[in-house]
């Protein structure tokens, strides 16, 4: 698959102005040294959105929405990554660039396109479910269950077979193509050589990614298939991971959405395709479907840059009130003001298509705009199990939301909770924020014989948090930083990150805040860089941010020097030196004991 060359975003987000970017959509005033405006993202009278032209950077104080140009497209315009690249690119007078990965090889002339073989799969189930003799029972159960033939046509629905090579015969002409459809998960192959179908007396339900091609298949069982024998089936059967499609991202249902309706104000994550699909019959053109997952952030991400609400649909018994709060804590870091999500529980025994054909569609959507908000969840599942009635229960309560809170990003909304926490808990918001900072265990003891450079009194910010946020703030700092290969042996949180941030900046001195950040897109690093890039000194002092910035690597320097000596010490005591290494430790521990009187006993002569 062809993606955007790095030196292309590099040098895209090196040549266009974030201020001009965002000017465009949300008229900008100048304040100082940045930009400001209300924010987009959310509701506010006064304005809290600034934008930084020197990091190309945009922040606001009031929901905490931040990120680069591309971002800011990605969120504003409800664009994926591609598309908000092809935009800025378009805006800059530049044409995008396509390289291949190395493990996406040019195809060769005879090796089957992946979409175009699903494509012609998608072609054959529709002509199937109209024309094989055995597609009446599929016909009768669609049209048992209310679905007209526009309906099923504009969601694609179509028909497998029984049997156990109808699409092996169809479309495999040539042993590369049977393993193409192998790889896009429409065959399994067999242990003795072969391949047979996957999908099989099921109704078929095209998957499309954002651009409308077949990525993968969900299949149902009809009421009444005797295909496995005695063997009872899985009522839905989804294609595997496979190149193209990847459940942790893709969202059935949501191309047909965006096709459907210009403004999406909400979408309903519902449990299967045919929820998706019976809802439609009856007008509600918003309901999506996870693919036999749980809603995962990434779901969540696409979903919040359709639409601001996001309302999860579940069964009222116990494995939908637990379906409920898994997606709850998957939803927890990408809450912020701006977002809603609710949660709607429906009687026991019903699903949304017998739902809405019981109280119609009015009735329906009122349930929808009656349901439980975040909030109200949040605290009716912490409640559950703790009597704030008492000091014991309140405490439990406290407890059970510490990790929930720890895990949400900072903002006017995390307040709320914290403060609704408080009254629940009869705390102080302040209280409860530090409580929830505090870490789990107290610090290990320091061990024995250690000298006393080891007990100095922690720093509020770890040395690698400083170095960082003072390169995302002023890049050119990493040419005086030397080389960043002689922290390797210290296991420190973020150290790993912080030499690389370093390597990539030696290398490349020409690029600027933002740029940096884009090159971590698609790391679990990028939104950790990204609330670094908030940090602003209180005094843009070049020379000062300098010496912090030097000061943070002495200190890692220090840590360094103190790890060799420990490591030192402890072959010393074992009788393990040879007389290089004696005599290193003794300069090791001269220079960490300068200026102090320590004894130097257990250094083995």
């Amino acid at each position: 698959m062809a993606r955007i060359p790095q030196s292309f975003i590099d040098e895209l987000m090196n040549r266009i102005d974030i201020v001009e970017v965002i000017d465009a959509r949300v008229p900008l005033k100048k304040a100082g040294r940045e930009y400001t405006a209300c924010c987009p993202f959310h509701n506010e009278k006064t304005p809290s959105f600034f934008v930084s032209p020197a990091k190309q950077f945009y922040h606001c104080f009031g929901c905490g929405a931040h990120g680069t140009a591309i971002g800011f497209l990605m969120e504003y315009d409800h664009l994926a990554f591609p598309e908000a690249v092809e935009e800025l690119a378009r805006q800059a007078g530049l044409e995008v660039p396509r390289e291949v990965r190395e493990s996406s090889r040019p195809r060769p002339k005879d090796e089957p396109d992946l979409y175009a073989l699903l494509a012609r799969a998608d072609r054959l189930y529709r002509n199937w479910l109209r024309q094989a003799p055995e597609a009446k029972r599929a016909v009768d159960y669609l049209k048992q269950r209310g679905l007209s033939g526009e309906i099923a046509a504009e969601y694609g629905l179509g028909f497998a077979p029984p049997g156990w090579e109808n699409l092996r015969q169809a479309l495999a002409d040539s042993p590369r193509t049977e393993q193409a459809l192998v790889t896009a998960g429409m065959l399994i192959p067999k242990d003795k050589g072969g391949a047979y179908d996957r999908f099989r007396d099921r109704i078929m339900f095209p998957i499309r990614d954002r651009r409308g091609r077949t990525i993968a298949f969900g299949g149902r069982i009809l009421p009444d298939s005797s295909e496995n024998g005695d063997k009872k089936p899985a009522k839905y059967l989804n294609s595997p991971e496979t190149p193209l499609f990847h459940k942790g991202r893709e969202l059935y249902g949501l191309y047909e959405a965006r096709q459907a309706l210009r403004d999406i104000p909400r979408l309903l994550v519902v449990e299967g395709y045919m929820d998706v699909v019976s809802l439609a019959q009856f007008g509600i053109r918003y309901a999506v479907a996870t693919l036999g997952t749980a809603t995962t952030a990434e779901h969540l991400h696409r979903l919040f840059r359709v639409a601001p609400e996001v309302v999860f649909c579940f069964d009222g018994d116990r494995a939908g009130r637990e379906a409920a709060v898994r997606a709850l804590e998957n939803a927890l870091p990408v809450m912020r003001e701006g977002r809603q999500i609710r949660f709607m529980f429906l009687p026991e025994g019903e699903d949304p298509d017998t739902r809405i054909r019981t109280v119609g569609r009015e009735a329906f959507e009122a349930e929808i705009g009656n349901s439980l908000t975040f909030s109200e969840f949040f605290f009716q599942h912490l409640e559950a199990a703790a009597d704030t009635g008492t000091i014991d229960g309140r405490a439990q309560l406290v407890q059970r939301a510490r990790p929930l809170l720890a895990r949400m990003p900072p903002g006017v909304f995390r307040h709320l909770l914290l403060q609704q926490l408080g009254r629940l808990a009869r705390l102080e918001a302040e209280e409860l924020e530090r409580l929830i900072a505090a870490p789990d265990k107290p610090a290990r003891a320091a061990q024995a014989k250690r000298p006393a450079w080891h007990k100095a009194a922690p720093a509020p910010l770890s040395p690698v948090r400083v170095a960082l946020m003072r390169l995302l703030h002023r890049p050119a700092l990493a040419s005086e930083a030397g080389d960043p290969a002689r922290f390797t042996e210290l296991a420190l949180p973020g150290l790993d990150l912080l030499q690389e941030v370093i390597e990539i900046l030696q290398k490349n001195p020409h690029l600027n805040t933002s740029a940096l950040i884009e090159r971590w897109r698609e790391s679990k690093h990028f939104p950790h860089l990204e609330k670094l890039a908030l940090w602003q000194p209180e005094v843009d002092d070049a020379e000062g941010l300098r010496a912090e910035f030097l000061g943070a690597l002495a200190r890692l320097d220090q840590q360094r020097l103190e790890h060799r000596y420990d490591r030192l010490l402890a072959r010393s005591e074992q009788g393990r030196l040879n007389e290089e290494e004696k005599q290193e430790l003794k300069t090791l521990f001269a220079t960490l004991n300068r200026d102090k009187r320590l004894n130097p006993d257990g250094i083995s002569e």
